[in-house]
């Protein structure tokens, strides 16, 4: 066996059983990647510390073969046509290094390459503006969760709604909708769900349908912005799309699917909750007011938290990454809240971020030793069909493995197998509006598709374990009777919303 094809081999056998780990939830999501990252940077991955290894040796591509016995089985035509999509990868690459070399000359290109490789292994291969947004979004949002502002709000939207069920519920959902569109769905499970809990056990209702129409609204309403959810962090420093883009672009369908939404869930629900005027009365005599333990820190994070926003809303205008943003208003935050610094660090997800650093090399280690390639060239069969049915068939396939493998893990790995089959692909190679167009299908894929299942998005289990607490069991199966339903519905109207724009803007 050659090298490359051991090379390949071995690299495919630690992807895969790094996401089986991570799937099957018997090692810790973070430990399995962490191992999964080490043995990629053992094995596969170039870096400072590999004897002889070199800048030009860890650029050049890792060639694949398959084995003899699955190259008899692959058809001559699909052999064919995926040696056309490398060929036109290699003359696209070849293009934009020229491209490259012309506009900045070759002393620049050089400096850069020797740059490249002083870093040391982590900064190679671990995206730490996604890791650096997701530390400083979490810094300001502990800051903020110790005002008491949150309680505030689910409070206030109980009272709003005079005590009805219904109107109690949509008021929620859309709250949390909100938060979720800027702060970290976790975090606004977490915050939002004991209220929750304490409202239906005064208008002594069920919980369970409250508490999952939260995590519904949270993974939709995460999907409106970069910031709001994972997986758009992830495509937003890979696609090179700004705050502003997903504003621009997602934010008004989110807006619309929420209503829709709402609605289903008004139609559902109205008559099947009913509460006397006496449990109403109870809830009225809630004071919100005193949720709030902190002002003075509740107006200094909520002025950095607003300021933090409006940095978003120009970063992509003013030249500055997402993790600048993110980190600025952290420090300022640290700088002029009452807080204690020490206790405030504790507070950040340490295993969520090691978590994305570690899937970060471990898809690195796939892309180095040629499985993304690999799977790129099945991409590459769709070669010829209309752009939006391409889009259309990877947005629905993307949605169901979301849901299977959890929405992050799988968007950390297809996004670069969509890089390069866009790079491979003359229709969307060739047309921004068309790459932008699979971009924004994969977001609204990944996002959505993640309500399906318990183990499709971290806000799910957060959501499960704190009802399994308080004494309300949700099972894997029950959690599909809410989360199927409501992720095919929400899949349907993306999928017209993505056929919409092409016929608007693409075709």
């Amino acid at each position: 066996m050659e090298h490359s094809t051991l090379i390949f081999w071995i690299g495919t056998i630690i992807f895969i059983g790094t996401y089986v780990l991570i799937a099957s939830e018997k090692v810790h999501k973070t430990v399995a990647a962490l191992l999964g990252a080490m043995l990629m940077l053992i094995v596969i991955l170039p870096g400072p510390g590999h004897s002889g290894g070199s800048h030009e040796e860890a650029a050049e591509p890792v060639a694949v073969e398959a084995p003899a016995a699955v190259a008899e089985q692959v058809p001559a035509a699909v052999a064919e046509q995926a040696a056309g999509a490398q060929a036109k990868a290699a003359e696209a690459l070849a293009e934009t290094e020229q491209a490259l070399a012309d506009a900045t000359g070759p002393s620049e290109i050089e400096r850069k390459a020797g740059l490249y490789d002083k870093l040391d292994t982590f900064a190679r291969y671990s995206n730490f503006d996604v890791v650096f947004t997701l530390a400083g979004m979490m810094l300001l949002v502990n800051l903020l969760s110790g005002t008491g502002l949150f309680q505030y709000v689910a409070i206030r939207c109980a009272k709003l709604a005079r005590g009805l069920p219904i109107r109690t519920m949509i008021l929620l959902v859309f709250a949390t909708a909100f938060l979720s569109a800027f702060l970290d769905n976790v975090t606004t499970i977490l915050l939002v769900a004991p209220v929750t809990l304490l409202v239906c056990n005064e208008l002594d209702v069920p919980p369970v349908p409250f508490l999952m129409a939260e995590t519904m609204a949270s993974n939709i309403g995460g999907t409106a912005t970069l910031i709001g959810d994972p997986p758009n962090l992830i495509i937003g420093s890979i696609a090179d799309l700004n705050f502003m883009d997903f504003l621009m672009n997602l934010t008004p369908f989110i807006l619309v699917l929420m209503v829709i939404y709402c609605i289903c869930l008004w139609v559902y629900y109205s008559k099947r909750m009913r509460v006397t005027v006496e449990k109403r009365a109870l809830i009225m005599e809630l004071d919100e007011r005193a949720a709030i333990s902190d002002r003075s820190n509740l107006i200094r994070g909520g002025i950095v938290m607003i300021l933090t926003i409006l940095g978003f809303l120009v970063h992509g205008a003013v030249g500055l990454q997402p993790c600048v943003v993110a980190m600025s208003g952290a420090a300022l935050a640290l700088c002029i809240c009452k807080v204690d610094v020490d206790h405030a660090l504790e507070k950040i997800e340490w295993s969520t971020l090691f978590f994305f650093m570690a899937l970060f090399i471990v898809v690195c280690g796939a892309s180095a030793c040629g499985l993304m390639d690999k799977i790129g060239s099945f991409l590459s069969l769709m070669e010829g069909w209309p752009v939006p049915v391409v889009v259309l068939v990877i947005m629905w396939i993307s949605a169901i493995a979301a849901a299977v493998m959890n929405n992050v893990s799988f968007t950390a790995a297809m996004v670069t197998v969509v890089a390069t089959f866009i790079s491979a692909s003359p229709a969307f190679r060739g047309s921004e509006a068309c790459s932008d167009l699979l971009w924004w299908g994969l977001a609204l894929a990944v996002c959505l598709g993640g309500n399906a299942s318990l183990v499709g998005a971290a806000a799910n289990l957060v959501t499960v374990g704190i009802a399994e607490k308080n004494g309300h069991s949700v099972s894997f199966t029950g959690f599909l009777k809410y989360g199927v339903p409501v992720a095919v519905g929400s899949m349907v109207l993306a999928s017209v919303y993505i056929m919409a724009r092409y016929f608007l803007f693409c075709a």
